[in-house]
């Protein structure tokens, strides 16, 4: 079991029955876009936020992003930690059809790659964080990860290495690569993962 201090806020129901088997702790339900109503929950979740601080597990689809985004901006201070699910396609067993984007949800996620996706983001795990320098934004520009014309693509390989969600921002990514590696052991896989030059619209610049 995965133990967590931090309340956990997911989209629904579905979500907090298949989380409710992986995870020790308090899992609150937005209702979907029903957040966007919701002021009691979203004063609960500002309270928590400065007290505890809360976890934010959404699908990994546009609406997820934007019930992600609604909470970050409506509850500003206190601590926010995102756990990403990654880009799986498929549909879950109790629909009748995929989702519009063809993505899995949280609910359609096996235990391994929510207890994964947890690690990413350093909750449920004993290890302690990496010694060293971070990753900052001047090396996510130096390695062509941001600001210039061909980062978004690079970002989007890189990503899909990683196990993240397409939709990720680049500030999002800095987050959670500095919660798995240091800088030194970051430049390494970046090293490994892209050794050379290719011409197949791999990471070239790293």
């Amino acid at each position: 079991m995965i133990k967590c201090r931090m309340p956990i806020v997911v989209e629904g129901k579905y979500d907090r029955i298949t989380l409710s088997g992986l995870v020790d702790g308090v899992i609150l339900e937005t209702g979907g876009f029903g957040i966007y109503r919701n002021r009691e929950l979203l004063e609960m979740l500002r309270v928590m936020a400065k007290k505890t601080g809360i976890v934010v597990l959404t699908d990994s689809d546009a609406a997820g992003f934007q019930i992600r985004s609604h909470i970050r901006s409506a509850v500003r201070d206190g601590k926010i930690v995102n756990v990403y699910i990654p880009d799986i396609y498929g549909k879950e067993r109790r629909k009748a059809v995929a989702s519009k984007e063809g993505k899995l949800g949280v609910e359609g996620m096996t235990a391994a790659v929510l207890e994964e996706a947890f690690r990413k983001a350093g909750i449920g795990t004993e290890e302690v964080a990496s010694a060293g320098k971070p990753v900052t934004k001047t090396d996510l520009y130096l390695w062509g990860l941001s600001g210039t014309d061909s980062a978004a693509e690079h970002r989007r390989i890189l990503l899909k290495r990683l196990g993240f969600p397409q939709r990720m921002s680049a500030n999002a990514m800095l987050n959670a690569i500095n919660v798995l590696y240091n800088r030194d052991e970051f430049a390494e896989k970046l090293n490994e993962w892209f050794p050379t030059e290719e011409e197949d619209n791999e990471l070239a610049d790293c």
